[in-house]
């Protein structure tokens, strides 16, 4: 299992949150996503043999909300 953690340009409403849970959730390999408002970022714990932290990242981005940065660890 590994851990990404990953800071957004801006998370303007709590259903900008709601959207970026549930398609984060709908990820196969992903176990668990916390959006922390207030700070604008994204946690997740996810398996590595199915998804990367890349094609998390790209999927956040395709929502709409750009990824200013991310780091990695393992668990």
């Amino acid at each position: 299992m590994t851990k990404v953690t990953m800071k957004l340009e801006d998370l303007t409403c709590p259903s900008c949150m709601a959207k970026i849970e549930g398609a984060m959730l709908k990820t196969k390999g992903v176990r668990c996503v916390k959006v922390l408002f207030n700070a604008s970022k994204v946690k997740a714990e996810f398996e590595e043999e199915l998804v990367s932290a890349d094609q998390l990242v790209s999927k956040i981005e395709k929502l709409g909300y750009p990824v200013l940065s991310s780091k990695t660890a393992a668990m």
